[in-house]
């Protein structure tokens, strides 16, 4: 059985006859790691499957992307880069009939941000036994998020936060700021647990209790890899504990919101709430609310 040291090494080297050296000096930019004389000697300085996850994602943009734009969206590729080793895991499925290998024919990366736009040439099998024609797919790579909807049992309120979106914006939404749950990505080494109570003292002030899970989802699955981790937290929110927070280096400016539960279930049939997982949430937490306050 291959060490993880040396199935790292076969990812950034690549297969027989690669410049070895080339794909060695790209990786070493990308993640700093020391270019060494002998590549064959080479040992890295980290193994793993999410170490092996990024060098998988570095070396799909060897050669179409310069190892410097790369290296300035690094802290993207090691979210998405724990993301795959989480995906990897996924539940066997049940009902589903789908299966079999995806062949990837051509892979180009149009742009490579924050967040990243890949357009693949890719075959798949049938239902019927068969594969796919050749099809060109575009996908928006995005890393894994958690979102936690503070829930105080004895008040019966929960708080929201609002602000400015993107996505409404961009469709020409004329309230392009959104009344959500609290919400952020998964950083690496983060479990999604911890990314909802890292996040709830950033965007809110607060300190969560226990949590329960609401769901894991593809909430976009036709086009984005971003997946989703949603919870209801226990949580003391007196009045008063609504501010205005969010990261200054992150430019955010996130206002909450003290709602009691009557009122949130007002605002969802008024149509205002306009995002999913906070519907969804919501949703979940209707139904087993006595369960909660009892």
């Amino acid at each position: 059985m291959q060490d993880a040291s040396g199935a790292l090494r076969d990812i950034v080297l690549g297969p027989p006859g690669s410049d070895h050296a080339a794909r060695l000096a790209h990786y070493a930019q990308v993640t700093g790691q020391e270019v060494p004389g002998n590549p064959g000697a080479w040992v890295p300085a980290s193994a793993g499957p999410e170490a092996e996850a990024l060098a998988q994602l570095v070396m799909e943009a060897y050669p179409a992307v310069p190892a410097a734009v790369l290296r300035r969206r690094l802290g993207s590729l090691r979210v998405a880069a724990a993301s795959r080793v989480r995906a990897a895991g996924s539940t066997a499925p049940l009902l589903r009939a789908g299966g079999g290998a995806v062949d990837v024919l051509a892979r180009q990366h149009p742009h490579a941000g924050f967040f990243a736009l890949e357009a693949l040439e890719l075959s798949h099998p049938r239902f019927d036994g068969g594969r796919s024609p050749r099809l060109h797919r575009e996908v928006f790579v995005a890393g894994d998020a958690v979102t936690v909807l503070p829930y105080d049992p004895i008040r019966d309120r929960v708080l929201l936060i609002e602000q400015f979106r993107m996505g409404p914006f961009g469709r020409g939404d004329a309230h392009p700021w959104q009344l959500e749950a609290i919400a952020g990505r998964i950083d690496p080494g983060e479990t999604p647990e911890d990314a909802a109570r890292r996040e709830a003292v950033e965007e809110a002030g607060l300190v969560l209790g226990a949590l329960e899970k609401v769901a894991e989802y593809y909430p976009t699955p036709g086009a984005v890899t971003e997946y989703l981790y949603s919870y209801v937290a226990f949580c003391d929110l007196p009045d008063g504990v609504a501010g205005v927070f969010g990261a200054a280096e992150e430019a955010e400016d996130i206002k909450g919101h003290l709602v009691s539960f009557d009122r949130l279930l007002d605002v969802v049939a008024a149509g205002e709430i306009g995002n999913a997982p906070l519907l969804l949430t919501v949703l979940w937490l209707q139904r087993e609310r006595p369960r909660l306050r009892g």
